[in-house]
């Protein structure tokens, strides 16, 4: 994803953010410690803010990093966020601790997507879930949203497809109205499109049958057997460096004895 700059100025956009955030003036001006009359004149551009002004507004608003740095240029400042390539040297600590934890939580599957769900790494619990997909959808760069919710992906070996496509389209649509970003908005409605494999049910909504888990599952069929999986997102606290702050790490914990023994025999 890239940086967006308006040229109508810093106001329309903390105006649209805050509106977003269903914010009045006074509200957000009570959080940053300012007035609902300077908050109001900088949306209007009368009056042009300081860049720690920008900065505590965005901190208020929630508004994601990437997004911070196109605010800041629009006030007229230099972006405050490095985005480093994944392969920088400056980031190779956070490569070499992401494969430790990777090859740690092997069998279980685990993966690390960036803010457009791009797979940029994951171990070899992940190759098992993927084995004998085509190959037009394993071919970089490989997108965790497509290659699940694809006919000729994950989805027609997902037991209960209605449900888990349900909550991953509602995962997408909370993140977009978060980052307002057109490339995840695209790829919404990409995947969104997408026929469901025949037998699956057209109806999105939620099941009425409940599980005996703790939290909805992935039910998956693999070679004669279903495994049962719960997913379980972490992000980085304080993040510097807008790269860092999209990566998202995803663990797949097993959620019945019975997966726990097989993914255990597969590393005896």
């Amino acid at each position: 994803m890239t940086t967006v700059v308006s040229d109508t100025g810093v106001g329309p956009l903390l105006r649209g953010w805050r509106e977003q955030r269903r914010l009045s003036q006074l509200e957000l001006a009570l959080r940053a410690d300012s007035s609902a009359r300077h908050i109001s004149f900088v949306e209007t551009g009368r009056s042009r803010p300081s860049e720690e002004m920008v900065l505590k507004l965005a901190e208020h608003l929630d508004v994601p990093m990437r997004e911070r740095n196109a605010l800041l240029l629009a006030a007229g400042y230099a972006p405050r966020y490095a985005e480093s390539p994944l392969d920088a040297p400056r980031l190779e600590a956070l490569r070499e601790g992401i494969e430790r934890l990777l090859q740690g939580y092997d069998p279980y599957p685990a993966l690390v997507v960036d803010g457009s769900y791009t797979v940029v790494a994951a171990n070899q619990g992940i190759g098992l879930l993927l084995a004998g997909l085509p190959e037009h959808l394993l071919a970089p760069p490989l997108n965790a949203m497509r290659i699940t919710l694809h006919p000729e992906g994950l989805a027609p070996r997902i037991l209960n497809l209605r449900e888990w496509r349900h909550h991953l389209l509602a995962q997408m649509e909370r993140q977009i109205g978060l980052a307002r970003s057109e490339s995840l908005r695209a790829l919404y409605e990409e995947v969104a499109a997408y026929p469901l494999p025949p037998g699956a049910e057209a109806d999105d909504s939620p099941e009425e049958e409940p599980y005996p888990y703790f939290a909805l599952p992935m039910r998956i069929a693999h070679d004669g057997r279903v495994l049962s999986f719960v997913s379980s997102i972490s992000t980085f606290n304080t993040p510097m460096d807008v790269t860092v702050a999209e990566l998202a790490i995803e663990t797949f914990l097993p959620a019945d004895a019975e997966t726990v023994a097989y993914l255990q025999s597969l590393s005896d």
